[in-house]
């Protein structure tokens, strides 16, 4: 995987409405594979971090859902262009 792959991973890994299901309909890899990846990847304390908040949340996965279609990106993100939000 290139770095860029590995970044994208991780920063879909953090956000909390995207399943680990998107992350294998689009790079191939199970859950399992995203926490040894983030494992590696990551500080000691940030994985400790990140592991702890997604532990049973039931927007990272797909079958816990409450709801029926959700989002992968934030409504937002779109206005996002090189780190600062674009002016209205």
């Amino acid at each position: 995987m290139t770095d860029r792959q590995i970044d994208r991973i991780i920063e879909m890994a953090w956000e909390d409405r995207t399943t680990f299901d998107a992350i294998k309909y689009q790079f191939g890899l199970k859950e399992q594979e995203v926490i040894d990846l983030m494992r590696k990847e990551m500080k000691p304390s940030s994985f400790r971090m990140w592991r702890k908040r997604v532990q049973g949340r039931s927007t990272k996965h797909q079958a816990k859902r409450e709801f029926a279609k959700g989002r992968f990106k934030c409504s937002r993100q779109r206005n996002i262009s090189n780190n600062k939000v674009s002016k209205r």
